[in-house]
């Protein structure tokens, strides 16, 4: 059996992206309830106090521990050294917080922030010159990584120029694979309409980190029928926690353990709290994924 240590994302109780969802939940509340629900690590939230002191005790009285956090890159819109500056430190405070990995996402073109643009309709591509300046650029931020024996890990993401199995396989053939590493996102992939578990299969071995996301498909269909944006979707409820949506992770799981998978894997779903009780939902994804997986 792999090791695979669970744990769950903030973003069920805040959105980082639109803040009046889960506005009023504290960072207290946030990570007591995380640890109720019988999680011990998760990514770090916009509301996380950034005083490495302080985190490090609230997250010990629950014994809790801090997987990674999300870092934007912007290589296909400003200068390389503008988004390495910004990772050092991002990276230097992750390592002080015992995390072993950096979630990397290209943010340069993305549509995923915008309220009125059309997730399907108006996803970006890269240009070829785009295709070799992100490529290596994440190259040189991984050498940045492992100066601190840590592992970047790219999260594909709906809105990006790396969104499709296509373009995963492209930014996985460009990158050096002793620098750059995949994060695996259920959710995302089925949103894309792709082949979640082939895609996974097909990188195992490049797979540090994972993203435990389900989908409700019937919302999916209506975001890309009626051309609505990613934070529309995310309003409407097109994303849940695992043992909630369309997806079964039961072969998720039987591929990662059959690989020897040994990462985190962290249940994310962002949805309105006041629709999705963050506590309910995270019992409710905790006890799903023990009778997947036993874990």
């Amino acid at each position: 059996m792999a090791k695979i240590q669970l744990g769950i994302c903030p973003i069920g109780w805040t959105n980082d992206d639109m803040p009046d969802l889960g506005k009023e939940n504290t960072f207290e509340q946030c990570i007591s309830e995380m640890a109720l629900a019988g999680f011990t690590g998760c990514e770090v939230g916009g509301k996380f106090p950034r005083d490495i002191k302080i985190l490090k005790k609230a997250l010990s009285l629950r014994n809790m521990n801090i997987a990674s956090a999300w870092f934007s890159s912007f290589l296909t819109s400003k200068p390389y050294e503008v988004t390495a500056k910004a990772f050092i430190e991002h990276r230097d405070f992750l390592h002080e917080m015992g995390a072993k990995v950096i979630v990397v996402a290209e943010q340069g073109n993305s549509i995923q922030g915008q309220i009125e643009t059309p997730l399907f309709a108006s996803k970006p591509h890269y240009t070829d010159e785009q295709w070799k300046t992100v490529p290596e650029g994440l190259d040189k931020l991984g050498l940045l990584a492992k100066e601190k024996d840590m592992t970047l890990v790219y999260h594909h993401h709906m809105g990006t120029g790396v969104q499709t199995e296509e373009e995963i396989d492209k930014l996985m053939e460009l990158t050096d694979p002793n620098l750059v590493s995949l994060l695996y996102d259920s959710g995302h992939l089925v949103c894309s309409g792709k082949n979640h578990l082939r895609v996974l299969e097909k990188h195992i071995n490049r797979i540090k980190h994972v993203h435990l996301k389900d989908v409700r498909k019937k919302l999916v269909d209506k975001v890309k029928e009626e051309n609505l944006s990613f934070l529309k979707g995310v309003r409407m409820g097109m994303f849940t926690v695992p043992g909630d949506g369309d997806i079964d992770f039961g072969p998720i799981f039987d591929i990662l353990n059959k690989n020897d998978y040994t990462g985190w894997a962290l249940v994310e779903a962002e949805q309105d709290p006041a629709v999705a009780n963050p506590l309910e939902y995270a019992q409710k994804a905790r006890s799903y994924v023990k009778k997947v997986s036993g874990l």
